[in-house]
């Protein structure tokens, strides 16, 4: 997986980024960038790895973070990794294997793809929002995804510079696979596990992001 860069948005992880760093430390990928905001504890916890590169992020958000790491990416394929442990990456190399094997442009993790998908992370809520959102992205764009807000996503480089993307926050996990489709870019899903997260709280809000998530789909849905 010479041609793979690991993309990894990291905030508040002070706890989890070691674990993470330490279990990827030998991974055969291209490179890892690190990608922070103002947040000492974690950039110091990332110093002390060499096998990383670290990038300071110019606008807030986790969407902000993963464009302007996907932007720094020289290699052909990306992957976004999540600093709290909850990417398991044993499913890596079946994510690259799937990409380059059929040329597509994207493969998204699915939790809730059979057999094999799960999570030990997830929540009656975040279930139950789920499945709203991936339904309503595949009644109403036809994308044939099983999965829509998991960002454990890896792609080809350019085709995610061509989307142009501009969700700052979470939006961007649908902005992502509906801008695509938008594209008649290839892509698909494939089963992953979510582990529980090593340490730390979850960065997402149900209501404000779930509110803000329904606002761009159907910002979207008319746009196209």
């Amino acid at each position: 997986m010479k041609n793979l860069t690991l993309v990894i948005p990291a905030k508040q992880e002070k706890e989890s980024l070691p674990l993470v760093l330490k279990e990827i430390e030998n991974f055969s990928c291209k490179k890892k960038i690190i990608v922070l905001k103002d947040d000492y504890e974690t950039i110091e916890e990332a110093k002390k790895f060499e096998t990383v590169e670290i990038m300071f992020q110019k606008k807030s958000g986790v969407g902000s973070a993963i464009i302007e790491g996907i932007e720094s990416v020289q290699t052909k394929y990306f992957c976004i990794f999540m600093a709290d442990g909850s990417t398991d990456p044993k499913f890596l190399q079946e994510l690259y294997n799937k990409s380059v094997n059929d040329n597509l442009d994207f493969v998204f993790s699915s939790r809730y793809q059979k057999p094999g998908g799960g999570s030990d992370d997830d929540t009656l809520i975040t279930l139950l929002g789920n499945f709203f959102f991936t339904t309503l992205g595949n009644v109403l764009f036809s994308l044939g995804i099983s999965d829509i807000l998991y960002n454990y996503v890896l792609g080809k480089t350019k085709s995610f510079s061509d989307l142009q993307l501009k969700s700052i926050d979470h939006r961007i996990c649908v902005e992502l696979p509906i801008k695509a489709k938008f594209k008649n870019l290839n892509f698909c899903s494939i089963p992953s596990f979510e582990r529980k997260r090593f340490g730390g709280k979850k960065k997402v809000n149900a209501a404000r992001d779930g509110l803000l998530i329904l606002i761009e789909v159907i910002t979207l849905f008319f746009k196209k």
